[in-house]
């Protein structure tokens, strides 16, 4: 039997439910972002919410409803666990949140930090799910809030296409990154109660796309691993009810890889000043890598900013390499006096910043007579980093591209 979707009514009656808790995160028409993408773009900085995510919204909604005495229960990679952390303390409620053993520290300590009692328990979200359920189930006086199979979590998350409804009554096209789909569900929802209604678009990890092989299935597919940096979105599948109110109101689904997400994430770091964790950027990703069509305004949902120092280091590295900034050069010189200062001034003859030489002579095969360098240089962009090596071939040295 097809789940019961919300209605606009359920949406509008959590905008009041969750009004006082909730941190104004106006809509930015970013000039910047428009030239990049060619076509105007907007950004709805949901990485600024309490919390530092969207899921505030749905956990507000969902446990204003409940009983004193009640223990509340999630599950999550740290978004979700934080968001029901703080409406439960907010609510007077304990709660205890299971998270994956791989959750990033902040995301833990931030979740400890709101009051609840974490258990850190498999290898996935889905995981951790499995044990919030069955935790739930064997205590009375427990409830679990799902983090997007439910109901009253959706309609919470509706509140922000309300929002965009109202910031943006001009937007072509809305796109919102996708995990297990309780955010677009609520969002979709809003919008498409408009007499003109945008489009939506939904957005996920290509490594982690249950949502998409679902709505071509039909049903609810479960994948058997993911794989993505975009810990928020890494979701094995959704659930029938997400699935109902994506095939109800959402135009499309797209995917982008992992160098479309980490480009993004540079460049809302290095142009817009904003830290958004992989997923938030991934409707980023989508609209500047072409996957979003159409020309009129497009509104992108940055739907959290809660990213482990660590990931963010891995991610400037790729982001710059995927956006042609590095360039590292396996280089065979000869093994004589001079050689490698030789190639030092070529390099600086062309203007580039040497960031790391390895001068390798053990471990590799080459001639007796040669020695290896791994170079890694600043480039400008991926025509320029063609400019480089092609000079270099031209001047006689022997070069292969790293990365």
């Amino acid at each position: 039997m097809r789940a019961t979707v919300i209605t606009l009514a359920d949406i509008e009656e959590a905008r009041e439910r969750v009004a006082a808790v909730l941190r104004r995160t106006p809509l930015d028409r970013s000039d910047m972002f428009s030239r990049l993408a060619g076509r105007p773009v907007a950004l709805k900085p949901e990485h600024l919410q309490r919390t530092g995510s969207f899921k505030i919204r749905g956990a507000t909604n969902k446990i204003s409803r409940l009983s004193p005495g009640t223990e509340v229960v999630a599950a999550s990679a740290g978004n979700h666990a934080q968001g029901v952390a703080l409406a439960a303390t907010q609510a007077g409620l304990r709660s205890t949140i299971f998270m994956p053993l791989g959750a990033a520290l902040p995301k833990l300590e931030a979740t400890q930090n709101y009051g609840a009692t974490v258990q850190l328990l498999g290898d996935t979200v889905d995981d951790a799910i499995a044990a919030a359920r069955s935790y739930a189930a064997d205590r009375r006086d427990a409830v679990l809030v799902a983090p997007f199979d439910d109901p009253h979590v959706i309609a919470g998350q509706g509140t922000l296409g309300l929002e965009i409804a109202d910031e943006a009554p001009d937007a072509q096209v809305v796109v919102v990154p996708v995990g297990g789909g309780g955010l677009i569900s609520g969002v979709a929802t809003a919008l498409k109660s408009l007499p003109d209604p945008p489009r939506v678009v939904g957005v996920q990890a290509a490594g982690a796309a249950c949502m998409a092989e679902s709505l071509k299935a039909g049903h609810p597919v479960q994948l058997t691993a993911v794989s993505t940096m975009a810990d928020g979105i890494a979701i094995k599948t959704p659930s029938g009810l997400t699935l109902a109110h994506v095939q109800a109101f959402v135009d499309e689904v797209v995917t982008v890889d992992e160098d479309d997400i980490s480009r993004a994430v540079i460049l809302l770091l290095e142009r817009a000043k904003a830290v958004v964790e992989p997923a938030g950027a991934a409707s980023l990703a989508a609209i500047l890598s072409g996957k979003v069509g159409g020309e009129g305004l497009a509104v992108a949902v940055l739907s959290g900013g809660n990213v482990d120092p660590f990931l963010l280091l891995n991610l400037i590295n790729r982001g710059l390499s995927a956006s042609g900034r590095f360039l590292i050069l396996r280089v065979q010189l000869h093994d004589r006096p001079g050689a490698l200062a030789t190639l030092a001034t070529l390099v600086a003859g062309m203007g580039l910043n040497i960031l790391a030489v390895e001068h390798h002579r053990a471990g590799v095969l080459l001639p007796v007579e040669d020695v290896e360098v791994v170079l890694t240089v600043e480039t400008r962009d991926p025509d320029h980093r063609d400019e480089v090596v092609a000079e270099m071939r031209s001047q006689g040295f022997r070069v292969d591209l790293v990365g």
